[in-house]
């Protein structure tokens, strides 16, 4: 083999965990290869994630602000959809504008990047594409992960999507069903819905959402519930089946019919660690159960010049904690007393209405059996809720009874997901609700429902009528 290269710091993975990690450890002078098997950086997140939905979600609530302005005295006519335009904005404007960002960082801050995909040697050399093999004293693994579909539904018929598939818009089926309740399929499920298809959802277990508050579930459900031509909760599917009219699909549930046909299938079942392939165990490394490479504090796996971040390290498969993860796995290797203990790692659900939340959530509070106080804000008392017309909101906070230490916030509403990180560095920086109603909110702001959230820990908020309980010294 003619190319080979020596390097200080491999990393195998070009998203949102491994480009971080590749541009903050130049930074600080290590040679670093960046080794990714996408055309373009940004890993699934940039390219087939987060950023595309989110485009297709903004131009979803357009839509959707449009049709109700007619209930504020103001009547638009109805959208008109071009795909080839729409396609463009957000694989063009958005997408390749992105990625060309982060391939201009790289080159600017002396990041080497390789496109293929690296399989381990030994365990200090991996083989690129079998052409390039490399040589690294540390390596960070951020691989990633991959949609899980379960076999019998992979049935050849390009109709069964997954969430790649959707996010290219194929077309606009007139009857969409979307397998899973989770948030994938809840977002994706809204654009498409937005855009004119009757979008049916099945649920396996009793709830959508199922690691979410119920609390802050319900609104959503309730909006969803009017605008989804279905949603079957408690319901399996036992089979798909392809036939000219659409996919059949076999359903078992109380209020499910035997058998549907649909124009297209939307499978969002969760996601897998892109662990496989990677020849780990030349490394010395083997996964658990589920995929996942084990991981210590430092996110070093069991060979210690070998760390792993990301969707491949563990859950939660968010690309925030990736991201967050780089900065540890490098600090580490540069000797810093760094290690990874988050108190708060935020999630955000980009359905209208938004589902943020930090930190304990009430469920977790009773299995653990920590003592709280649960203090909910409706948005029907906010006066910027009013004037929007959002007012299903509901902003909620956990508190320590006895310190009134904020433990967890959970928010559902418009804009919660910009809202969050107020309550992440209470949370981290170990804030009680005093600090928080006493830092002065802006007013008209939906930000001040956090603020009288934390007033409740003391008595009743301004806006919110009950008797007031002593104040505490």
């Amino acid at each position: 083999m003619s190319d080979v290269r020596e390097v200080q710091l491999l990393v195998i993975g070009g998203g949102p965990g491994g480009y971080p990690a590749a541009l903050h450890a130049a930074d600080h002078g290590i040679k670093t290869l960046l080794v990714d098997e996408d055309p373009r950086l940004g890993g699934v997140c940039l390219n087939r994630g987060c950023i595309p939905s989110k485009a297709l979600l903004h131009i979803a609530k357009v839509v959707r602000e449009a049709r109700e302005a007619a209930d504020h005295g103001i009547t638009f006519g109805e959208p008109k959809l071009d795909l080839p335009k729409l396609r463009d904005f957000v694989q063009g404007k958005v997408v390749n504008k992105l990625t060309g960002g982060i391939a201009l960082l790289c080159k600017a801050r002396g990041v080497e990047t390789l496109k293929g995909r690296a399989v381990f040697e030994d365990a200090n050399t991996v083989v690129v594409d079998g052409t390039t093999r490399v040589k690294f004293q540390n390596c960070i693994i951020a691989s990633g992960s991959l949609p899980a579909v379960p076999k019998p539904w992979q049935i050849g018929d390009d109709r069964v999507m997954d969430s790649t598939g959707a996010l290219l818009i194929p077309d606009v089926p007139k009857k969409l069903l979307v397998i899973g309740g989770g948030y994938i399929g809840l977002e994706i499920g809204s654009v498409y819905a937005a855009m004119g298809s009757k979008v049916t959802v099945v649920e396996a277990t009793d709830g959508l959402l199922p690691l979410a508050d119920r609390d802050l579930v319900a609104p959503l459900e309730k909006k969803l519930r009017a605008e989804f031509e279905a949603i079957f909760l408690s319901t399996k599917v036992n089979g798909l089946k392809a036939s000219p009219a659409g996919i059949v699909v076999a359903l078992e549930g109380k209020d499910a019919p035997a058998e549907i046909t649909f124009d297209r299938v939307l499978v969002s079942v969760g996601r897998r660690p892109n662990s496989a392939g990677l020849g780990l165990e030349k490394a010395g490394l083997k996964t658990d159960e589920k995929g996942f490479i084990p991981v210590d504090k430092q996110r070093r796996t069991a060979v210690p010049h070998i760390q792993a971040i990301g969707d491949v390290a563990g859950e939660p498969g968010l690309a925030h904690k990736a991201t967050a993860e780089a900065r540890v796995a490098v600090e580490v290797l540069l000797g810093e007393p760094a290690e990874w203990s988050p108190r708060a790692i935020p999630a955000v659900i980009f359905t209208d209405p938004e589902i943020a939340w930090a930190g304990l959530t009430e469920r977790e509070a009773q299995a653990q059996n920590v003592p709280v106080d649960v203090l909910k804000f409706p948005w029907a008392a906010s006066g910027r809720a009013v004037s929007i017309a959002r007012t299903e909101g509901l902003t909620k906070m956990l508190v320590d009874p006895a310190t009134k230490r904020v433990l967890g916030v959970g928010i559902v509403g418009a804009g919660a997901g910009e809202m969050i990180a107020e309550s992440v560095l209470a949370i981290e920086m170990g804030a009680v609700a005093r600090d928080v109603l006493e830092s002065i909110h802006p007013h008209p702001t939906l930000s001040e429902t956090v603020m009288e959230s934390a007033e409740m820990a003391y008595g009743s908020a301004t806006h919110v009528g009950g008797k007031k309980k002593a104040v505490a010294k």
